[in-house]
């Protein structure tokens, strides 16, 4: 779902973001100048309300998989959000920018995770900025199952013999 769009202005990679909950009418993407590899190729800035440029998040350059598409995918955040709102940005086929979409971000299922699997790897990253790597933990994080073989809540109730009656 495309959220918004950066055009060339000036020189300068500049645009909006709008969703439902989220507006964002000026954000820009600033270079990133360094020689670690694994550094973001772009800040996420937006103006505050005292016009202002803040950083709001961080692009890195990743490939799609299977076609080998070159975008940028990264994730903005700002205590004024919900919650991070992970972008992807393709460049535009008819100007000289990027289109941006919304991404819903799934647990690689190299990572130990069963929803799914990302379909673009940040330079061999994947999602292990965002915790996606659990330290080889089998559970990925979330601790051990209480569905028994046949999807029966098991194990739960701390062994205090409660049988189904529940006061509230």
């Amino acid at each position: 779902m495309n959220i918004g769009e950066l055009r060339k202005v000036n020189g300068r990679l500049m645009g909006s973001i709008a969703t439902r909950t989220i507006d964002l009418p000026k954000i820009g993407l600033r270079p990133v100048q360094s020689d670690n590899p694994r550094a973001p190729r772009f800040e996420v800035v937006a103006l505050n309300v005292a016009r202002r440029w803040v950083q709001i998040g961080a692009v890195w350059e990743a490939a799609m998989k299977r076609s080998g598409e070159v975008f940028l995918a990264g994730t903005i955040d700002d205590p004024s959000l919900p919650e991070p709102l992970p972008v992807a940005l393709f460049p535009a086929a008819d100007f000289d920018g990027y289109m941006i979409a919304w991404r819903r971000d799934t647990m690689r299922s190299d990572f130990g995770g069963g929803f799914g699997a990302s379909n673009y790897d940040t330079e061999g990253q994947g999602d292990r900025s965002r915790g996606g790597d659990r330290g080889g933990r089998q559970d990925g994080g979330f601790g051990d199952s209480t569905a028994g073989d046949r999807g029966q809540l098991v194990g739960a109730d701390g062994g205090d013999g409660l049988d189904g009656d529940m006061p509230f």
